[in-house]
């Protein structure tokens, strides 16, 4: 099994020009809108995560210039025009996984039904770990992410066949399971676990679908899952 990938280092309004066909799933970790607020509770906010240390260059910052920018519907007017059209047979439908924060569900399911994507439902993903250290002894600390299916009308393409050939229930809560650092270096400060997000993969599309991330401005073409 092989995996086609294709990256653009370009905004994702631009990607007319790149002939990118049209996706069975497009899956995307959209700017959670944390502005300046980014690193607040996280270690990282001090020199060497210690607040002993004083505060660090991150302190006061936001992870990306572009998280103050981002227009939803220019995301989601880019998404509908790049997702498959929705076929006359059942269980081939395509669908759109967008991560997001707590607080921007509803904001996601509400510019979804704009663009014709009139039904959804959350993913809750569940860590044994929180960002949130520096809150710990103030309040209950967040060990969640989640994260909204969208789709038209028919259900989309699903596969709950298991390892042992047969069909499985799959909840609507997946463990987050952290990253082999060695084998996955970490490049971005909200990256998401590999085998999570091929997990999801695997759920929504079939060998030879196309998936397309247009936060991280990449199209990959997928010929089997590994």
């Amino acid at each position: 099994m092989g995996v086609k990938i294709e990256l653009y280092n370009d905004h994702f309004e631009n990607a007319k020009r790149y002939g990118i066909p049209k996706a069975q799933l497009i899956i995307a970790d959209i700017p959670y809108n944390l502005g300046n607020n980014a690193y607040a509770s996280n270690p990282m906010w001090y020199v060497d995560g210690d607040n002993k240390n004083g505060e660090s260059n991150k302190a006061g910052k936001s992870f990306f210039d572009t998280d103050n920018d981002f227009k939803i519907n220019n995301f989601f007017d880019f998404c509908t025009r790049y997702l498959k059209k929705e076929p006359k047979e059942k269980g081939q439908a395509p669908a759109m996984v967008v991560f997001c924060a707590f607080e921007q569900i509803q904001r996601v399911i509400d510019e979804g039904k704009k663009h014709g994507l009139l039904k959804s439902y959350p993913l809750v993903f569940i860590k044994n770990y929180s960002a949130q250290v520096l809150k710990a002894n103030m309040k209950v600390v967040g060990a969640t992410e989640y994260a909204v299916v969208l789709y038209r009308d028919k259900l989309p393409k699903f596969n709950n066949i298991g390892i042992d050939g047969k069909k499985h229930m799959v909840f609507n809560w997946f463990e987050w399971k952290r990253d082999n650092s060695k084998a996955y270096p970490k490049i971005h400060p909200t990256q998401k676990p590999v085998g999570l997000l091929k997990r999801l993969i695997e759920i929504f599309t079939d060998e030879g679908d196309v998936v397309i991330d247009p936060v991280a401005r990449k199209c990959i073409n997928f010929k089997g899952v590994c």
